[in-house]
């Protein structure tokens, strides 16, 4: 009896290059603000919280050090194409920033690339990690004139194992800081981006969070973890995801802590928002406190993640590839079924809007 095709999953294709898209970044003061517009534009945050974050850029020159990352792994990702025998060019583009994501589709059509596999810096579901990158490649590819073309999009990884060994092995590197009296009352803490809860309602962004926090516990033998967020930026008047790490630090202090490791596993590189939420915010909050924080890498350019995004291209490539997940719930769907982590963000009332 014929087994149907999966429509979530889709057929070979002859890819001749890989798009690596992220997010994006300033890298000067004069980036700061035109940056901010792009990445606020629509959303209904309130000015002084964008005058917030600028400050929180100027405090590091308005470099992120996001695309000087992300160019790290390019390079390191081109040398694993390479040595496993790809011959595929790797491009670089953003969502909010240079490259952007039309000009880099721009200069593939000039180098007589036509059917580029995307691979997002996003581990988890939800509009703004992966819906929204997938318009953006639409609007890209209609940007340049090329609203004939699709453009493939690698599967979420949040639980495929090389994303999880390289976390792992991060913690293990913050464990190894804390001083050895301290660490039998040590808490594992595991952020992520806060969102909107009604966008967290049409994606499983949530349950991902936890299903990779789960393995990366199991993982270094901690069970005992909780997962926090951190970098949110909406109206007072919207609800998103809770609890905000900075408030639960002093309860952890409370309950007994006297050290605490924070592992960012909602990012893939130490960019602003981590250095300033993490480094700078709750370190104050656990100097205040009296708690030793260690903080652990985000998996970077760590060989076993860039190895990760070989093995995901070469999934692509195959005629029956072997599909890499660990934990409940296998591996993600290639094609994302329509209504997938849709979200349309409403406006909160004007006097919510403008409240401090």
């Amino acid at each position: 009896m014929a087994v149907p095709p999966d429509p979530t999953v889709n057929p070979p294709a002859p890819y001749d290059a890989v798009f690596y898209v992220s997010f994006g970044g300033p890298e000067g003061m004069e980036d700061v603000m035109p940056y901010l517009d792009n990445v606020l534009r629509g959303k209904h945050v309130p000015e002084e919280r964008k005058l917030e974050v600028a400050h929180h850029y100027e405090s590091f020159g308005g470099i992120s050090p996001i695309n000087a990352q992300n160019r790290e792994v390019i390079a390191a990702l081109r040398d694993e194409l390479a040595a496993r025998g790809h011959a595929l060019p790797v491009y670089f583009g953003n969502r909010n920033w240079h490259p952007t994501i039309p000009d880099a589709l721009r200069r593939m059509w000039e180098d007589g690339i036509r059917r580029p596999l995307a691979f997002v810096t996003s581990a988890f579901s939800c509009y703004s990690g992966c819906r929204q990158y997938r318009e953006n490649l639409r609007d890209g590819l209609a940007a340049i004139g090329r609203d004939d073309h699709t453009i493939d999009k690698i599967r979420v990884f949040y639980n495929h194992p090389g994303f999880i060994d390289s976390s792992a092995d991060r913690v293990r590197d913050a464990y190894a800081r804390v001083p050895e009296d301290l660490r039998d009352r040590m808490q594992l803490l595991f952020t992520a981006h806060s969102i909107p809860i009604a966008m967290a309602r049409t994606s499983r962004y949530e349950e991902q969070l936890r299903e990779a926090c789960r393995l990366v516990g199991e993982a270094v033998g901690d069970p005992d973890w909780r997962l926090v967020y951190q970098s949110r930026s909406g109206p007072p008047a919207q609800p998103w995801l809770e609890p905000d790490i900075c408030e639960v630090l002093p309860g952890i202090r409370r309950g007994g802590a006297r050290a605490v490791v924070i592992m960012p596993i909602g990012f893939v590189s130490d960019h602003l928002e981590v250095l300033y939420d993490l480094d700078t915010e709750a370190r104050e909050v656990c100097e205040e406190e009296g708690l030793f924080l260690a903080r652990a890498g985000t998996v970077g350019a760590h060989p076993r993640y860039v190895a990760m995004i070989r093995e995901l291209i070469e999934e692509r490539l195959a005629d029956n590839p072997t599909r890499l997940a660990i934990g409940r719930f296998g591996p993600s769907h290639d094609v994302c079924p329509p209504g997938c982590c849709a979200y349309q963000p409403t406006r909160p009332p004007a006097a919510a809007a403008r409240a401090p």
